[in-house]
């Protein structure tokens, strides 16, 4: 067991650092570091991105939500850059939309490459931590799973893994995954699309007054902190033995 667990842990470094490796050589064989921390080139990208989306809004979101999905599955990758990102890319509703689905689709694939793989070593690590969950989700898997991807709390990785335990199914996991992250994805969203028309306005970089004052940009951050307290709450509820 122990060899098969080693074995396992192994193949999945070395291919996470194989995919890694390969993506930095083909993206800095393009760019150089200069450029992309230069904020001309974010200016000059953002309208290259904006034609492209006013051109072919479909091919755009297409390309992004499969990029989405390989961003969590297999580059293990977590929601919050996706997110800004796809907001300043794909605007507030089409990015949020963009978003979540894709997240949920990787976070899918993961789930269901741990529960064949992962599922014993899985167990060995957390059962017994969250073993209070599991008459929970025995009770009313969907509603539980909706409300553990609502409150959050466990690294978004190991989030997407933890279900194993509960043998849950596939369909009620991505459901429950794609209502359940819609409004923390909403509010990155909004932020990454409230500094792409900061971007627009300014041909220098803006101050970071400038941007924090901006409408587009404290009022998601505030709502966002406002969940980030319910969602605490709540946990000390969800996770209470």
């Amino acid at each position: 067991m122990m060899e098969k667990t080693k074995k396992i842990k192994l193949f999945i470094g070395l291919a996470y650092l194989a995919l890694l490796i390969i993506f930095l050589l083909l993206f800095f064989s393009k760019f150089s570091l200069h450029e992309i921390t230069s904020y001309d080139f974010i200016k000059d990208n953002r309208l290259y991105f904006l034609e492209l989306k006013n051109s072919n809004l479909f091919l755009v979101s297409s390309i992004f939500l499969l990029l989405t999905i390989l961003w969590v599955f297999p580059f293990l990758g977590f929601g919050s850059p996706i997110a800004l990102l796809g907001g300043f890319i794909l605007g507030k509703w089409v990015g949020t939309i963009t978003v979540v689905l894709g997240l949920s689709i990787g976070a899918t694939f993961l789930y269901v490459f741990g529960n064949y793989f992962l599922k014993d070593i899985i167990r060995d690590k957390f059962l017994n931590r969250f073993k209070t969950l599991e008459i929970k989700f025995q009770n009313s898997e969907f509603i539980y799973l909706l409300i553990y991807r609502f409150i959050g709390g466990v690294p978004w990785q190991l989030s997407c893994l933890l279900p194993t335990l509960f043998n849950v199914k596939k369909s009620n996991f991505f459901f429950a995954t794609l209502i359940g992250i819609i409004p923390q994805i909403f509010l990155a969203v909004s932020i990454g699309d409230g500094l792409e028309k900061i971007i627009e306005e300014n041909t220098e970089v803006p101050k970071f007054t400038d941007i924090i004052s901006s409408q587009e940009i404290y009022i998601p951050i505030l709502a966002f902190f406002c969940l980030v307290l319910i969602t605490i709450f709540l946990r000390k509820l969800f996770y209470k033995n």
